[in-house]
């Protein structure tokens, strides 16, 4: 787990509580590979991650709700992110009903149209494609457990500290989207059930 540097000086301001000092870019920079990936897997859209990771970086910033122990910035962050998530869907999601009533109210019959995902045309390998219609069929939280695991390696331990999760948790988790995946790709045809 990387380490959180502390500033000099932990005596609060009249704006800002008291405690441990924290340099956030060495910590949102330590942390932020991972973290873009929690935000993907519960987003789905790639072009969506930049800006949470933004408004994440501000609020760390302005621990509105501070960081009590410096040594668990890393989940302290991972629910800053994952609130930052349900804050973005909630405005996109506001932004397309109000497009939807405009474009009703004009009268026009044709609906908002979703761009095809850049990445299906990149992506030619035909059981890349399979697997990752099979997350997509997951929930945000076992696709982002999934993806944390396998694409940065961490051990169940490194998981439980990064998600403030204990290690029974974090493997029972993983066994239960293991399970779901499984059965995704076995109803896409993506495996083979052995008889």
């Amino acid at each position: 787990m990387a380490e959180t540097t502390l500033l000099p000086g932990s005596e609060g301001s009249a704006d800002r509580p008291a405690g441990p000092r924290i340099d956030w870019a060495a910590a949102l920079a330590a942390h932020d590979r991972w973290l873009r990936t929690a935000v993907l897997a519960r987003l789905g859209e790639r072009q969506a991650v930049d800006e949470v990771m933004q408004e994440v970086a501000l609020a760390a910033v302005a621990q509105r709700a501070p960081l009590h122990d410096p040594a668990r910035v890393g989940a302290w962050l991972y629910r800053l992110a994952v609130r930052q998530v349900l804050l973005y869907r909630r405005r996109c999601g506001r932004q397309r009903r109000l497009l939807g009533s405009y474009a009703g109210s004009r009268g026009s019959d044709r609906g908002v149209s979703a761009a095809p995902d850049p990445l299906d045309w990149l992506l030619q390998d035909e059981r890349n494609g399979l697997v990752r219609e099979a997350l997509g069929r997951l929930s945000g939280r076992d696709a982002e457990i999934l993806l944390l695991k396998y694409t940065e390696d961490w051990s169940y331990r490194e998981l439980a500290a990064h998600l403030g999760l204990s290690e029974s948790a974090v493997e029972a988790r993983l066994h239960r989207a293991r399970q779901r995946l499984r059965e995704a790709m076995i109803g896409t045809r993506a495996i083979e059930v052995p008889k």
